[in-house]
């Protein structure tokens, strides 16, 4: 039987650019097995990057169902948190994750992890000590 958390765990980084994309899911559960995902997104070329990469993670797709709609009237919401309109960004940590690793991809520079821990004080105890599961803030 699978399990919600390790679904969710292997599927992180297509969680994680759902999040970053604007799509809002409005059901993440276990059906038939599989991991379950539904919900709207902005256009288009936005579902069709988050098919690529769950095909990045399973190029079979075995295990996930994954019904987005697309609905024109998300996209000022999510281009709002694209360009930093004063909404918080959150990244889930997956396995093989560093804070550089995730300052690498969110700032273009690895050196700005300690933005990162500064904001996450409340979580971390150690920059160096990240673990996967763990949602992040990550500051503008």
């Amino acid at each position: 039987m699978a399990d919600l958390e390790q679904l969710k765990q292997k599927y992180a980084s297509v969680l994680n650019f759902m999040n970053q994309q604007g799509v809002r899911l409005s059901h993440e559960h276990i059906q038939d097995n599989k991991l379950f995902l539904q919900g709207t997104c902005a256009s288009e070329e936005i579902k069709n990057k988050v098919w690529d990469q769950i095909k990045l993670v399973n190029p079979a797709a075995d295990d996930i169902t994954v019904d987005i709609t697309v609905d024109a009237s998300a996209a000022p919401k999510a281009a709002a948190a694209a360009v930093g309109g004063g909404s918080t960004r959150t990244y889930t940590v997956a396995a093989g994750d560093s804070l550089s690793k995730i300052s690498q991809h969110f700032y273009g520079n690895a050196t700005h992890y300690m933005k990162i821990f500064e904001a996450n004080k409340s979580i971390l105890a150690d920059p160096d000590k990240v673990r996967p599961g763990q949602v992040l803030t990550i500051p503008e």
